[in-house]
């Protein structure tokens, strides 16, 4: 995977799948420029402190990073335990903000990776609605929509959900500038939130894909996929959802194991 040299904003680096890349960029002979509410245990070019539900701190964090960027990675989240209001600005609204922050930052053949997640594979079923937010044009307007639209069900799948058509309609409207942007959905992973996502998502859904495939990822597991994105052997990969699950997904397309009801 070819990123050496490449000047790559990170988020959510000092735990879980976000330390994982920064850790496999920085191997490959990246530079990592970090992008976290707390400090990174790496050794990374730069760090920036910020927190991704209030976009003055985005905005704040962003005029202490100097100059171009390669490739944007959206990796930090937090979980369906928290508020779903706040799992809403990190999760969908903080993402979009920064990376609207950072496109005309970024050089030409760059890239913009989000970690979205399997819980959002219902995004189909909620197109029009999640249509309808991404028209909003800022934070505050999403916000707003969010507490007028609250949706059904967990805000943090459809948190998901929204990254990653947000994910394939840049892919679409970025190409023409030389960008590209893509998606990787993970399964269950091993991370210090795995614990929230069994409350909830329940544990017994979580159990069934572990018993399943025979464990859960790791933050290991993720990382090539995203820096595979990131670089620039995947340079005609855009608008891309790659599903980095075990199997999990084929099995329940595939009619073999019921889709879990998160």
């Amino acid at each position: 995977m070819d990123v050496h040299g490449l000047r790559c904003l990170v988020t959510g680096t000092a735990s879980g799948i976000g330390e994982a890349v920064a850790r496999d960029l920085l191997e490959r002979g990246a530079q990592v420029v970090s992008l976290d509410r707390d400090t990174p245990r790496l050794d990374v070019t730069q760090h920036v402190g910020v927190d991704l539900a209030v976009p003055q701190s985005i905005d704040a964090a962003l005029a202490r990073v100097e100059g171009g960027v390669d490739a944007l990675i959206n990796v930090a989240g937090i979980p369906g335990t928290a508020p779903g209001e706040m799992v809403f600005q990190v999760d969908f609204l903080g993402l979009r903000h920064l990376t609207e922050a950072v496109v005309d930052r970024l050089n030409r053949g760059g890239s913009i990776t989000n970690v979205s997640s399997t819980a959002g594979f219902g995004w189909p079923a909620r197109l029009e609605q999640i249509t309808a937010l991404l028209a909003t044009d800022s934070f505050a307007e999403g916000l707003k929509w969010f507490r007028a639209h609250t949706p059904e069900g967990n805000a943090y799948n459809f948190a998901k959900e929204a990254v990653t058509v947000y994910t394939m309609s840049l892919g679409a409207s970025l190409h023409r500038r030389g960008l590209r942007a893509n998606a990787v959905l993970p399964g269950p992973v091993e991370t210090p939130i795995l614990a929230d996502f069994e409350k909830s998502m329940g544990k017994e859904n979580l159990d069934g894909v572990k018993a399943f495939l025979g464990r859960h990822g790791t933050p290991q597991d993720i990382a090539p996929t995203v820096v595979f994105l990131a670089g620039r052997d995947a340079r005609w990969v855009n608008g891309a959802t790659l599903v980095a699950d075990g199997g999990i997904t084929g099995a329940v397309l595939a009619g073999l194991v019921p889709a879990p009801e998160i």
